[in-house]
């Protein structure tokens, strides 16, 4: 999903809507959808979901994460010492896939390339944000998943992912698509033996994350999909394939997800939408410093990060109509490429610090495959051929974001992507 598909849907339902709007504007308003109260902002820091503490408020001073990531450690440790592992602790590999819509295509035909090949490693984290969120449960869980996202990400089309609806409910409600059929998929195949299987994960201190975006505080939130995975409370399936739907949710398309918490015994509501509403990839926060939390310990390992951008990274052209919503519609995708690259600069200031070894990967210029509607079939089997080659190949990681290593002044195409 992408916002060119919010603002094409909006462009739709106003030039439909106008004539009726202004009579039907106070009897869609008494129908628009509610909710439970949102947490007060004096109490947000204390809201617990109904399986409990699994997550991170990452902008807030809270010592949950770093408490995770040492908790991580000493499991590893335990494992280790117990399958006879004995000296240093052996390298350790991340992944970090992007959101996109359905150029998650390129993600996951990237790593069932780089199966085989037979050079994928397995990942101690493993993080998601939208259609990132969606491929991540699959990537931590290894090569056997491979063909679930070759599945997904090439059989399914539009009506698999969305309903779009009519005038008066897009206009009013609260999307312009209904996402019940995507909710449907992900039960589909977010069943109880995944779950167990992430939780066994877990309990070697391997760690699965995604990332929502809180809309009522505009602050990212990290949950730890793999202890979720481990709780015994009979509601964790469900807020698992919640959280799921919730990073994708991409505001004004898709329909936010509430998540119900609580607050000294009182229920709340809190709204939940695509965690690249705040960034469209993530590792961890930069006041997670693993470098000097591993020296402070005496530990020395090898740490390499891998991150697969689903999306191109060059600009493209267009003549732009002088008219409102083309307008908007430009501006935001700008917005939206600016935010995706920014990303990347931060994540390797913050690797750079921590000594840990930066590669990228994402869609190439050399792609043209027309792109005819949202989840087109043909253009997912495309992309998705197009990562699998780069992954069998061997993908040539780039060791810094876009235009880092450029010269100055060395003109058009000296940082052109592959």
């Amino acid at each position: 999903m992408s916002a060119p598909f919010v603002l094409r849907r909006l462009k739709a339902l106003a030039k439909a809507a106008a004539p009726l709007a202004l009579s039907l504007l106070l009897v869609a308003a008494c129908a628009s959808p509610g909710r439970l109260p949102a947490v007060p902002p004096q109490l947000a820091a204390r809201a617990t979901p109904e399986v409990g503490a699994l997550r991170y408020l990452v902008a807030r001073d809270n010592p949950t994460l770093p408490q995770e990531a040492r908790s991580s450690l000493e499991k590893e440790q335990a494992w280790l010492a117990a399958q006879g592992h004995t000296g240093a602790l052996p390298p350790m590999s991340m992944l970090a896939i992007s959101g996109g819509g359905d150029n998650g295509a390129f993600g996951a035909g990237l790593l069932s390339g780089w199966t085989a090949r037979g050079t994928r490693p397995e990942f101690k984290v493993v993080t998601g944000v939208s259609t990132g969120a969606l491929i991540a449960p699959f990537a931590f869980l290894g090569p056997k998943y491979d063909p679930v996202l070759r599945s997904v990400y090439t059989e399914v089309s539009q009506p698999d992912i969305f309903k779009p609806r009519n005038i008066l409910s897009g206009l009013f409600g609260d999307a312009m698509a209904d996402t019940t059929p995507l909710l449907k998929l992900v039960n589909r195949h977010i069943d109880r033996p995944l779950l167990d299987a992430i939780a066994a994960e877990y309990a070697k201190g391997r760690l699965l994350l995604v990332a929502t975006t809180n809309l009522d505080t505009l602050e990212p939130v990290i949950w730890n999909m793999t202890a979720i995975a481990a709780s015994p409370d009979p509601h964790a399936p469900a807020l698992f394939s919640k959280i799921l739907v919730a990073s994708a949710a991409i505001p004004g398309a898709f329909p936010p997800v509430l998540i119900d918490v609580r607050v000294d015994g009182v229920a709340y509501q809190e709204m939940h939408v695509d965690g690249g509403a705040l960034a469209q990839v993530f590792i961890y926060p930069p006041n997670l410093r693993i470098g000097e939390a591993s020296a402070a310990l005496g530990l020395q390992r090898q740490r390499t990060l891998y991150i697969i951008r689903n999306a191109r990274l060059d600009t493209d052209w267009a003549s732009v109509k002088r008219r409102t919503l083309p307008i908007a519609t430009r501006a935001i995708g700008s917005l939206m490429q600016s935010q995706g690259i920014g990303d990347l600069y931060r994540i390797y200031v913050t690797t750079q610090r921590d000594g840990v070894d930066y590669n990228l990967l994402f869609i190439p210029a050399s792609f043209k495959a027309p792109h005819t509607g949202e989840f087109d079939r043909t253009y997912m089997r495309a992309l998705f051929k197009v990562g699998y080659d780069l992954g069998a190949a061997g993908a040539p990681w780039r060791k810094h974001p876009p235009g880092y290593d450029a010269p100055l002044n060395a003109g058009p195409g000296a940082e052109a992507p592959p």
